[in-house]
């Protein structure tokens, strides 16, 4: 009786090893944490970025991706090239970094694309939705 009384007594203190809490969610890994990947856009290739030297690098217009985390520290977010590595960052609580600078903007995109199609191509498209129009009026 004796030994299971001083067995009870001991019990809790075999699970005093000295260690902290591990805690019951993940191990952070880091100060920046991911928010996620986003195709690079188009006026992603249009900003206006510093050149490298060495004409093997990639750049701007090579990124497929953007890679956007969070600085845990100071809640800037960063948003970065997948092969150029230029990246945009925005602090909510230092001034303005916005607007970003470009060298075209969405409606000059826009121009531009609608100016690059072929007359031929625009005339082929008319012809084929006129066809479609046509016969969706015949199946009625």
């Amino acid at each position: 009786m004796r030994s299971i009384v001083l067995l009870l007594l001991l019990t809790p203190l075999a699970g005093c090893d000295g260690r902290p809490d591990s805690g019951s969610g993940p191990r952070h890994g880091g100060r920046y944490q991911g928010i996620g990947t986003y195709p690079a856009g188009t006026l992603w290739s249009r900003q206006q970025a510093d050149r490298s030297r060495d004409p093997a690098s990639a750049t701007i217009a090579d990124d497929e991706q953007v890679i956007v985390v969070v600085d845990s520290s100071t809640g800037e977010v960063r948003q970065c090239g997948n092969l150029s590595g230029y990246c945009i960052r925005t602090n909510p609580w230092s001034g303005a970094a916005a607007p970003a600078r470009l060298t075209a903007h969405a409606a000059d995109v826009a121009r531009e694309a609608e100016q690059t199609r072929s007359p031929e191509m625009t005339d082929a498209a008319n012809d084929l939705n006129a066809a479609a129009d046509a016969g969706a009026a015949r199946g009625r």
